[in-house]
This record gives C-alpha cells, structure tokens and sequence, in this order.
C-alpha cells in the first residue's frame, strides 16, 4: 500500500471464555467484522483463545499451549486470507515439552504468517504469574514485514518499557502495536488507584508515541476473570495513538470493535520537526545495559 493512503487499523476488544473453541471463533468473527469495516490490520487482545490463566500456578494448564504454526494460527490464517486483512493474534505457544513463550502471531492478508515475536518481558505478580508459564522471547525487537508496513510486535508487560519501543523504532518499525490483558484487583484497587493505573498504562505507551514519532495500536480484553475474591476486572480502554501522542481512538470498559485510519507518513513529518533519533547521545548511553548505576 501506498504510505500516502491512511491505514484503516481495528483492535478487537471482548471477554474470554473457559471454552478455547468459542473463543477461537470470537477472533474469527472480529476478524470478519474487520475486515467488513474495512481495516487493513486488526490486533486481537493477549491469549485471547483462553481466560487469563496466569492467575495461578498449576502445572494442569500448559495443556492450553499449542504450536505455532498449529491449529489456531491455521484457523485464523484462513480468516485473514478471506477478510484480505493482516492480523496480529497472541497464543501461547507450545515449543517443546517445558518450553513455553506468550506468543505474538503476525498473519499477512494472503494468510501467510508474516513472523512471530516471543513476549521479552515477563511479569510475576500477584494474579499475573506469568514467569511460571513462560520462557522470556528470544527473537529480540524485530519488526515484522507484512503487506502494509513494518509492525513493532510488542506484548503487554513490555508497554512498560522505553528501550523495546525505542529498539523497535531503531529497527525501521512503522508502527508499534500492544496486544495486552491487563485489570484491575477491585478488593485491592479503589477507585482513585484505578484511575491512577489505567492513566499510568495509558501515559507511557503515549511517550512511546511522542519519542518515536510512531502510532501506537493496543488492544485489551474485558470482562471479570478469576476465583472469588482474587478476580481481575480487564479494563478495555483499547487505544490508537497517532505520532505525537494524540488519541484517535478509544475505547470503554464494554466490548467493542475499535476502528481509526492511521497516516504513516506522518512519522516522516513530524521526525524533521522533532529530530529526536538525531539528537539521541549514543556516545553517553553505555550504562543502559547495566542493571543499576551503583
């Protein structure tokens, strides 16, 4: 496509159930609808074929991974070929017995997969016990070609982090997309700590915008998981930031398919203004590869 013609993006955003099946045929259904609405790329929440299994430790639930390519990439690469329509899809992935990562899957609207990125961040909180399940990614920040442009793949808990965004920015990234499940502890969270994170969450992946010039896409799930009184209420508030951190959309806290046409040729324009990769002191920067500067 020409990167004079806006990019029509879409983000699904809706509950998961216990049943992986049903869920599969949820992001087919998005897809479709995306695809009708006509989106060139539509990006599905974070291991959206399953609830949030990562709530708890119990080695029964690494019988939810499968490989990649598998049946779920199969079934979602058809949906893709038939809606002409990139996707970017998120699984846990099955890569040999005890070796698992969380997943992003780049589906190119000829239904071929485009690359993967294996999620680099882990997290291992309380309700979010993730490092139990997965193997940190090791594909590195590495954009992934498809037919509409240079995707920076990122997943969730690295939303958190300037260096990924900016390692993908670095790398020719032409846009920088989020797939995440992330919620609120309504027993723990008040409704000013709520507010507080939801506004923390959105605030950084808008720098991320600002200081590399790039459109962010980041989709979220809804709906209450868990067991009773350790339940994670996902938030939603799917969003589409452009170039310098303006909001083009968002969404709210019920299900939705989220739509907005993105101008990739912005990133040129809004760079000669604002040089930032110009004026980056990479002579001064060494110490970022330590862990602390004691």
């Amino acid at each position: 496509m020409s990167k004079h013609e806006p990019l029509r993006v879409a983000i699904a955003q809706y509950a998961c159930t216990p049943d992986p099946a049903v869920n599969l045929d949820n992001a087919v259904a998005h897809i479709e609808r995306a695809g009708d609405a006509g989106a060139q790329l539509v990006v599905l929440p974070e291991l959206h074929n399953t609830p949030y299994f990562c709530q708890r430790e119990d080695p029964a639930l690494f019988d939810l991974a499968e490989p990649v390519p598998g049946p779920s990439t199969e079934r979602l690469a058809q949906a893709a070929r038939e809606a002409g329509i990139v996707v970017v899809a998120s699984l846990f992935e099955r890569r040999a017995a005890g070796l698992y990562h969380n997943t992003a899957v780049v589906l190119d609207s000829d239904g071929s997969i485009a690359g993967r990125y294996r999620k680099m961040h882990i997290p291992d909180d309380p309700e979010y016990y993730e490092k139990y399940y997965f193997t940190p990614g090791d594909l590195g920040f590495t954009p992934i070609d498809t037919s509409i442009g240079r995707l920076g793949v990122l997943v969730c808990w690295d939303q958190w982090y300037p260096e990924a965004a900016r390692l993908m920015a670095l790398a020719g990234a032409e846009l920088l997309i989020y797939p995440s499940a992330i919620g609120w502890d309504d027993v723990v969270d008040d409704a000013a700590e709520q507010a507080r994170q939801l506004g923390a969450w959105q605030g950084v992946q808008r720098g991320h915008a600002i200081a590399n010039s790039l459109a962010v896409v980041t989709s979220n799930r809804v709906g209450v998981e868990g067991d009773a009184g350790t339940e994670i209420r996902f938030w939603g508030h799917s969003f589409v930031f452009g170039p310098q951190g303006e909001m083009l959309a968002e969404a709210d806290e019920q299900p939705a398919l989220l739509t907005a046409d993105i101008a990739l040729d912005r990133t040129e324009s809004v760079r000669r203004v604002w040089p930032f990769l110009r004026d980056r002191r990479i002579d001064a920067f060494a110490d970022l590869t330590r862990r602390f500067r004691d």
